[in-house]
């Protein structure tokens, strides 16, 4: 079975293609293909394939086997896998994902991938959309989480799949390998939690940290960086559009008119192998 080794911003996956054949069971080759030790090692595994309305499908599953719904950074790869590949001579086309049709545009200089914009929806923000358990209302904004008898001030965003943003002085001083476990699994998110922490350096600039559920800590989340920037700007804390700084990159998200989010970044092919199930 071939495969593609793809990162954006660090943030890695196994990109496998359905065109080219037939995929074993997606949720139980993951744990095993995304094992740094035993496998390829990646964040989890991006499938693209044929769509019955749309150019093309994704479908994203985790490290641990579980489904999401959305992957900001892995749909840039697969526009950069599609276009380098000969899948598609378009640089304009619509990929769908589990949370609906996404419009990529693709950046060229001279026939060689730059960068690409996709459309990243709308945000979702009543708490049982999220979902969180408890009296539903509109907004969760600077609301109060006990985690462990720890609180922090949160706000929540669901931008296809749920995010937990938590605003700090410095992300570096986070031990997300202690905190992140214990937002995902809170008991108010039924369906677990992305969470990001995040360090504002101005109107227009945001340091963020992930932790992502089925995953751990990721180098960069696409849509946790969406989620991110709709957060600090329902907290006044920057402009429309920001630009998100990651360990290995930026991402530059635009909330335009508080309706459509767009996503702006990089993706990069590592290697190509073949692996046997």
């Amino acid at each position: 079975m071939k495969f593609t080794k793809m990162h954006g911003l660090g943030n890695d996956f196994i990109i496998l293609d359905e065109f080219r054949g037939e995929i074993p069971d997606p949720l139980t080759l993951a744990p095993r293909m995304c094992d740094h030790h035993l496998g390829v090692g990646a964040d989890g595994l991006i499938i693209v394939g044929p769509s019955r309305q749309f150019d093309f499908k994704m479908r994203v599953i985790n490290s641990d086997g579980s489904e999401a719904e959305m992957c900001g950074n892995g749909i840039r790869c697969l526009a950069r896998h599609v276009i380098e590949t000969g899948l598609t001579k378009k640089t304009e086309f619509v990929t769908e994902s589990l949370k609906g049709p996404h419009t990529q545009k693709v950046y060229l200089d001279k026939g060689k991938f730059v960068n690409v914009r996709t459309a990243m929806g709308k945000a979702v923000l009543q708490r049982s959309m999220i979902p969180m358990l408890g009296r539903d209302s509109d907004r969760v904004v600077d609301e109060e989480l006990d985690v462990d008898g720890s609180r922090y001030r949160i706000t929540l965003v669901n931008v296809g799949n749920p995010h937990c943003v938590v605003f700090v002085d410095d992300v570096d001083s986070i031990d997300l390998k202690t905190t992140g476990p214990k937002f995902e699994h809170h008991p108010l998110f039924p369906n677990r939690i992305n969470t990001e922490f995040v360090q504002v350096l101005d109107k227009n600039n945001l340091r963020m940290r992930v932790w992502e559920r089925g995953s751990g800590e990721t180098m960069a989340c696409g849509t946790g960086a969406t989620a991110s920037v709709v957060a600090a700007i329902l907290n006044g804390l920057t402009f429309d559009t920001v630009c998100v700084h990651l360990r290995y990159g930026d991402l530059i998200i635009e909330w335009v008119g508080h309706e459509e989010l767009f996503m702006t970044g990089d993706a990069h092919t590592v290697f190509t192998g073949e692996y046997t199930p």
